[in-house]
């Protein structure tokens, strides 16, 4: 059977619901086609839960220092397979809710492998989606005007260090882990292996970090990578940078795996009970059809242009597939901007300065804009304000002082060009910066919008007005 639509879109993810959604409200008739649940990587195997377990190690954490708060316990226990249920029953809500979008949008979803065709005899341009039903019935045929590519990533595994989930798991695996590991190596140092190795450390799991950069978390601010490095150590994490891992000389046996590690000519030995790689991921582009068009992939990925269309003009393709930063709020705007391209609206591209990057672990980072060395390698004279929460009375309330907030500017326009922040709850506020960058704000505006007394969002103003050398609380 054969269904004509103005979009289908090839993954039902963060981006391709949300576009889906965006598309119903312009009066498109839209269909998704997901081969697994709607709600992608991010509702099922990424961003929800992952941040529920991380809630849940928080609470263990801060139980456990309970009488510093005058609250007197006894007995405190981890119950892990309660906490995985409390994750499963949060994603669980929320895949419900998305189910109802798509209801409440008319937008009809289809439950399997979608490909694309080549030209046909239901088109003459490549882009008739053939659906290969999950539950075995026959293929559906769909004849869309546009199509959405959004198939979304899945980790990236290294040669020789194979994902078995039992010892060397992917993050799709310990995800799904009924009980802790005594120890833990984390190859990789970047936000995902940050993540994991600050709840793991909080659930009370021996922790071990290789990184292969110089520093952990590259893509971050020196400064606020520097303080996460110092902050992890003082928690027992250990954190082993410039660190070459060699899959030949894995080893595994009843006790675990163990590994060696070229360290700057010293070759290193590291043990422990299970090992998480944490390497990026890989864009899905393989079996959706690709071939059959003249989709053009740059380094594995789809390349598009500005509102995402692909060399098949008709066909568009957001979210981790065509790389760039592959994080779920990304994908939902540059589902809403192709979408809108297709509607004629004409949107305006994506600017990456102003997207906000948050990493979820204890403390928390978050970041929008450049760093002080990208803004300096880009030629601007900078000025910098920074102002710690060990002065902010709220954060001494909360028992939670580490970290401070960062304000890169130029110094010549007085433009802002990025804030930097690691401390509590700050990808909560991150949002403040997000909204200046967009208006195009200067430290001087920021400094005089009135922030309420106490609150964490202090610091903010705080290092606005360090900007000048006119901090109050310092």
């Amino acid at each position: 059977m054969a269904t004509e639509y103005d979009l289908v879109i090839l993954g039902g993810g963060t981006g391709g619901y949300v576009a889906a959604i965006r598309a119903s409200q312009l009066g498109l008739k839209t269909a998704v086609v997901e081969k697994s649940k709607l709600g992608g990587t991010c509702l099922h195997k990424g961003c929800i839960p992952s941040k529920a377990l991380l809630r849940s190690a928080e609470v263990y954490a801060m139980t456990k220092k309970a009488e510093e708060y005058g609250v007197e316990t006894s007995g405190v226990n981890l119950n892990f397979l309660r906490v995985q249920d409390r994750k499963q029953s949060i994603v669980n809500q929320l895949y419900t809710g998305v189910q109802q979008l798509m209801k409440k949008g008319k937008i009809d979803v289809y439950e399997g492998i979608g490909r694309i065709l080549g030209p046909s005899i239901f088109s003459p341009m490549p882009g008739t989606i053939s659906v290969e039903m999950n539950n075995g019935e026959e293929n559906e045929m769909l004849i869309p005007k546009n199509v959405i590519v959004a198939t979304g990533s899945r980790p990236r595994s290294l040669q020789g260090l194979e994902i078995d989930g039992n010892v060397v798991l992917s993050s799709d695996e310990a995800l799904e882990l009924t009980e802790l590991p005594k120890s833990i190596l984390i190859v990789g140092g970047g936000v995902i292996g940050i993540e994991w190795a600050s709840m793991l450390s909080d659930f009370g799991v021996e922790v071990t970090v290789l990184e292969y950069s110089d520093r952990i978390l590259p893509t971050e601010d020196k400064e606020i990578a520097k303080e996460m490095n110092k902050l992890m150590t003082t928690k027992g994490i250990t954190i082993v940078t410039s660190a070459k891992v060699l899959p030949e000389t894995v080893s595994k046996d009843n006790n675990g795996i163990s590994v060696k590690a070229d360290q700057n000519g010293e070759m290193k030995e590291f043990t422990a009970e299970k090992m998480l790689v944490s390497v990026g991921r890989l864009p899905n582009v393989e079996g959706i059809g690709l071939e059959n068009t003249d989709i053009q992939l740059e380094k594995g990925y789809i390349h598009t242009n500005d509102f995402y269309q692909t060399k098949e003009s008709h066909i568009y393709a957001i979210g981790d597939v065509i790389g760039g930063l592959q994080l779920a709020h990304v994908a939902s705007h540059e589902g809403i901007i192709a979408v809108e391209h297709i509607a004629g609206k004409e949107p305006m591209p994506m600017d990456e300065t102003l997207i906000p990057k948050c990493i979820y672990s204890s403390p928390e980072i978050a970041s929008v804009g450049y760093t002080e060395d990208e803004a300096k390698e880009k030629g601007f004279k900078v000025k910098v304000g920074k102002f710690p929460f060990k002065a902010i009375g709220k954060a001494l309330v909360y028992g939670e002082t580490d970290g401070f907030v960062k304000l890169v500017a130029d110094s010549e326009s007085d433009d802002l060009l990025g804030v930097h922040m690691i401390g509590p709850h700050v990808t909560d506020m991150i949002s403040e910066a997000g909204l200046a960058k967009v208006l195009d704000a200067t430290p001087w505006e920021i400094s005089h919008t009135i922030h309420p007394h106490p609150t964490l969002s202090e610091a903010i103003g705080e290092a606005a007005l360090a900007v000048y050398g006119k901090a109050i609380h310092l």
